[in-house]
């Protein structure tokens, strides 16, 4: 956006805000400045910002707008050509941004081994959510329970029966 077009919205806002249902005008902005301010620019001078024939400020009436439209005085610059309000982000997909976040809090975790590991194995898998999905699903059985399956699942096998294991 650039200082023409933050100009008109500040008209805007504040003919909203001072329960004018429209923007004010450029004659209103000035007398209400001198009014609550004391001090002033030139309807002109306004004009000619909000136009773009004029597309810098000195320092005084960057102040001066800033104080009457309550907003800071650095707002009242135009924006670089690629300036964007939204909030971006370098992570591509959803599951990078688990990895991610399951790798740094193993980090954040080294003083608990057993946590910075488990972090870390579940970061290094290739579906994450999936275990997770699973392991939400064994905090449903009693720990007694859950202790005696791993055990179970874990033993080596002995005799000739195969243990098989589906996925």
């Amino acid at each position: 956006m650039d200082l023409a077009e933050k100009l008109r919205h500040l008209r805007k806002v504040e003919g909203e805000l001072r329960g004018l249902n429209r923007p004010m005008t450029q004659t209103e902005v000035v007398a209400a400045m001198e009014k609550e301010l004391g001090e002033t620019i030139s309807q002109a001078y306004l004009s000619q910002l909000e136009s773009g024939k004029r597309v810098h400020l000195t320092a005084f009436t960057r102040d001066l707008l800033a104080r009457f439209f309550k907003v800071h005085p650095g707002y009242l610059v135009s924006d670089p050509p690629d300036f964007s309000t939204d909030l971006l982000t370098d992570v591509a997909e959803e599951s990078d941004r688990l990895s991610t976040w399951l790798e740094a809090s193993a980090e954040e975790w080294q003083t608990e081994p057993e946590v910075a590991g488990f972090f870390s194995a579940l970061a290094r898998t290739t579906d994450p959510r999936r275990y997770l999905a699973l392991l939400s699903e064994l905090l449903a059985l009693p720990l007694a329970e859950l202790e005696q399956l791993v055990r179970t699942l874990t033993a080596p096998s002995t005799g000739s029966t195969e243990r098989e294991v589906t996925s």
